[in-house]
């Protein structure tokens, strides 16, 4: 991603002779490249982050090439600023797929272009021309687009995917579409071209928000996969160099044994591992040998609550580990303990890992600076009481996804957010960072605590990837954490003691028959569904329940806590059978391995 074909791509364009002949040449352009890409689905819905389903047989390649034609549009709408298509189904199994799309300042696709993605996908092939010209002529007419933005400036849109045997053609699909949006005649070195893809191949989901976010703001860092790994690798070795200088952080090298789901973060780490040099090591299994998230992987370790499987895997006391998803955007650490028992270090024991830190680091700078953190639902009871009593930490619920939690931390100098299921990671709003770096840059006399302490959160903010949840920073951040305090595994999860939970799914006919409020907290219907949960929390010893409609699939998804794990199981498989027989469930109830 070169600076000079940043120029040539994002160059003022010839104006065509108006706008409504742009329209119909896109229109033109863009239908009969989807000819090639016909329907094959009726209505598909757009879900917390994208589009996911099942993608043997060519199902999803018409998707590809529409949201490639979004992606365009969407990159022509902000003057040509690149942006982002991600192909990846996360965590999802490997016949799945998805898309992603992604903001030039490293975010998701804004909510009111949610339905502009559903709507394109959903047009059928024989509306597809009218729906386009209807779309392109309301983006022109509507706050979204000006003239001027319609017609100045080149899109542009990079192009990544997993490791999934149909993620290339999916990803080739994408860019089919990108270019369909140019006129009839120009190819791949035309300068009158109107959008250009440009493929990276396999990265990690995160990647490409970071960069996709240096494309567009180079002060981020370098647009690169090796400037990526620089970036993280280089600050988290000079925070061990200073941690070592003032004699903190254990004896002896630290290391930690990473599951990869046999998916593209064991790529990222193997590029990084020789840049940490001796001051950790990267111990990667499943790093290719087996099938994508089959039995390994944060989602498997999360929801089941287990060691992952792979060839070979053997856990010691003692031994920190860390299971990604197949995207690398989620990260679940766990160990085994001293009686060879599994205990889980979720996204809720790392928000309070990080944001405890973060708040010692500020205090000790003499900055005052507004920090809060951000659950959803799914945050165990007694980590939001941890939080807020113990830390004194400011914590806002919000419904599930990483779209409503990242605004929300937003609010905060220092917004701190975490899914239980291992996404997230931390903003820093740009008076935090003038605070810090004003701080850290005082340079008479010698250097004191709070200047030494600025100095530390400004290598810090370089170690995260604000742009999105990143299992890869996320490690680093919380090894730092880690060594910074002392802690093992042990010690970190003793900071307080999750409630026993349960995670069950229910299968319904749809699942838009169930509707929430309150952050998901309460059920709206179907009618006289929240009545029986609060009764059977009631009668559940420190019980806590609600219940959650999938974004992409049919199920209600069912959440569980109670005082033992015989209780959080009991009123999981209660809730489970009440969401099955009053929301039109199918299929046999769920049950507990």
């Amino acid at each position: 991603l070169t600076q000079q074909s940043h120029n040539r791509n994002s160059a003022v364009l010839p104006p065509p002779a108006s706008v409504d002949a742009l329209v119909n040449s896109v229109c033109q352009t863009a239908c009969s490249g989807a000819y090639r890409h016909p329907q094959l689905h009726g209505h598909v819905a757009y879900g917390t982050a994208g589009f996911r389903m099942r993608a043997d047989a060519g199902q999803m390649d018409y998707i590809m090439f529409r949201m490639g034609v979004l992606a365009a549009l969407r990159s022509r709408s902000l003057h040509g600023q690149a942006v982002g298509v991600m192909v990846t189904a996360s965590h999802n199994p490997e016949h799945d797929n998805g898309v992603k799309l992604v903001e030039p300042n490293g975010d998701m696709l804004p909510v009111e272009w949610e339905p502009i993605a559903s709507g394109l996908v959903n047009a059928i092939d024989t509306e597809l021309r009218n729906h386009l010209h209807v779309l392109l002529s309301t983006l022109h007419d509507s706050e979204f687009i000006t003239t001027a933005q319609f017609v100045a400036r080149r899109g542009r849109v990079l192009v990544g995917h997993d490791s999934r045997k149909s993620s290339p053609s999916l990803a080739e699909a994408v860019a089919a579409g990108v270019r369909a949006c140019n006129p009839a005649g120009t190819d791949e070195a035309d300068d009158e071209q109107l959008a250009v893809a440009e493929q990276l191949g396999v990265l990690t989901t995160p990647q490409l928000h970071y960069i996709v976010a240096c494309t567009n703001n180079p002060a981020y860092g370098r647009p690169s996969l090796s400037g990526y790994a620089e970036k993280l690798a280089g600050a988290f070795v000079r925070l061990a160099e200073r941690r070592s200088l003032k004699g903190g952080g254990g004896a002896g090298p630290r290391s930690v044994h990473i599951d990869a789901a046999n998916g593209v973060g064991a790529g990222a780490l193997a590029q990084l591992a020789p840049l940490l040099g001796e001051h950790l090591r990267l111990v990667v299994h499943n790093s290719g040998d087996g099938e994508l998230n089959y039995r390994c992987g944060a989602d498997f370790v999360k929801v089941q609550m287990r060691f992952p499987e792979g060839r070979g895997l053997q856990f010691e006391p003692g031994q920190r580990w860390a299971s990604f998803d197949g995207d690398a955007d989620r990260i679940i650490y766990f160990y085994c303990d001293s009686e060879g028992q599994f205990q889980m270090l979720d996204g809720d024991k790392q928000a309070a890992l990080l944001a405890a830190y973060l708040i010692g680091r500020i205090r000790a700078a003499g900055l005052n600076l507004n920090t809060g953190l951000v659950q959803t639902a799914y945050a165990n009871a007694e980590s939001t009481r941890y939080l807020a009593e113990q830390l004194g930490v400011a914590v806002a619920c919000v419904p599930t996804g990483v779209k409503h939690l990242h605004k929300r931390a937003k609010d905060f100098d220092i917004g701190v957010y975490f899914e239980a299921n291992g996404h997230g990671t931390v903003l820093f709003s740009d008076r935090a960072r003038s605070a810090i770096l004003a701080v850290a840059a005082d340079s008479e006399g010698e250097a004191g605590e709070k200047v030494e302490a600025a100095r530390e959160l400004r290598l810090v903010m370089d170690l995260i990837n604000e742009t999105v949840g990143d299992a890869v920073s996320v490690l680093l951040a919380v090894e730092h954490a880690l060594a910074e305090a002392g802690w093992g595994a042990a010690e970190w999860n003793a900071c307080y003691t999750d409630l026993p939970s349960r995670q069950l799914k229910v299968s319904v006919a749809n699942r838009s028959a169930v509707t929430t409020t309150d952050a998901e907290r309460r059920c709206v219907l179907p009618e006289g569904l929240q009545p029986v949960i609060d009764d059977l929390v009631a009668a559940t010893q420190r019980g806590r329940a609600f219940v959650r409609p999938s974004g992409t699939e049919d199920v209600v998804r069912v959440y569980a806590e109670g005082a033992t794990r015989e209780l959080a199981d009991q009123l999981a498989l209660q809730v489970a059978e009440a969401v099955h027989r009053l929301a039109a469930g199918v299929g046999p109830l769920p049950s507990i391995e």
